[in-house]
Parts: structure tokens; sequence; C-alpha cells
């Protein structure tokens, strides 16, 4: 099986675009009380809609959504490369981010403080602040990875299962090592 992981449809254009190479990630329900991580090296961007998303997103609010597919299929169109991860406990430093992705400011702080409801249901104490953020590779695929809708891709989740890919899946980077490696020079120096 190859692993997807879900994120706004939005901000997998942005990061498909090259615009942005960070994902910033608290986890959802199906976490758990270990909270999120990204436990994947590589996995395959699963866009989800939601009408919210354009107002909580550095974008004009008339910015339409992408259509969805009529005839019952997902189409995946990007590959992820994790190349590091740092858990971030400081809101300060996030805010730093700011310029690196296009979530508002709101929503980053509004992650960065949520309590995992495993958490509240157990009644722990001081839940610790924090996001998890991932410097990632891009790659555009050269052919789309279609497939059929199913119940199992459903669910407030980070992670999930897609059906097995086809042999010789290709993409190519979308954005060239230079443009790269100085955007992650500039991120490290600010996560510092």
């Amino acid at each position: 099986m190859s692993i997807g992981f879900k994120e706004w449809t939005l901000v997998c254009n942005a990061l498909g675009s090259g615009s942005q190479s960070i994902i910033i990630r608290k986890g959802g329900i199906a976490e758990g009380r270990a909270g999120f991580r990204f436990e994947h090296p590589e996995f395959f961007l699963f866009p989800t809609l939601f009408h919210e998303q354009v107002a909580k997103l550095k974008l004009p609010l008339d910015t339409a959504l992408p259509a969805l597919r009529g005839d019952g299929q997902h189409e995946i169109t990007l590959r992820v490369r994790v190349e590091w991860t740092q858990d971030v406990a400081d809101l300060t430093v996030v805010r730093r981010l700011a310029s690196f992705h296009i979530w508002q400011d709101a929503e980053i702080e509004k992650r960065f403080r949520y309590e995992l409801p495993s958490a509240k249901r157990a009644g722990a104490e001081g839940e610790k602040c924090g996001v998890s953020v991932a410097f990632v590779r891009m790659e555009k695929l050269c052919t789309p990875f279609v497939f059929p809708d199913s119940p199992k891709f459903g669910g407030c989740r980070s992670w999930i299962q897609l059906p097995q890919l086809p042999a010789a899946i290709t993409g190519v980077p979308v954005l060239d090592d230079s443009a790269h490696r100085a955007r992650e020079s500039h991120l490290r120096a600010l996560l510092a």
C-alpha cells in the first residue's frame, strides 16, 4: 500500500507550485494521545476540500476551490519527500515562519494551542503547546495517480492507506536544487 497525507487542497496547490516547502501539523482526532508525527519519509498528498479553508488562508476570500472530479475518483499529483522535521514549542518561532506558508496567523496559533481530544478525555493537565514542522521536497508526478473513492479515506486523520501505485511512477521536483537549498538555509536560521 502507498501512504497518503490529507491536506487542504489550496495548501497542496501552494506546495505543488513551489511557493511553500513546509507542512505544519498538530494532528487530528485519530492521532491519539501521542499526537501527530511525520512518521513516513515519503508520501503522496491527498487533497481535501471544505469551504472554510479559504478564510483560514492568506488568499483573497473570493479564491475558488478547485472542482472535484465528477467520476468518483481521486487524483493524486504530488509526492512528498520529508528532508527534516522539527517540533516547535515556542509560538514566537512559529510566527517567524509566516512568509513560508499560506495559513493565516490565527489558524497557525489555533493549531499551536490545540489540545488533543484524547488528552481532554483523560483529564491530562498541561497539554504541550506546539506544532510539528516538516521541510519537504515536492515532486509533481509525470502521470497522475487515479483511484476510486472509498469510505476509508474519510475522517479526521492525517495518514491514510492508498491503493498500490503503478510500478513505475515518476516525478519531477517543483523547485530546482538551488532554490530549494536557499529556502532550507533561511528556514533553518529562523528555527535555530
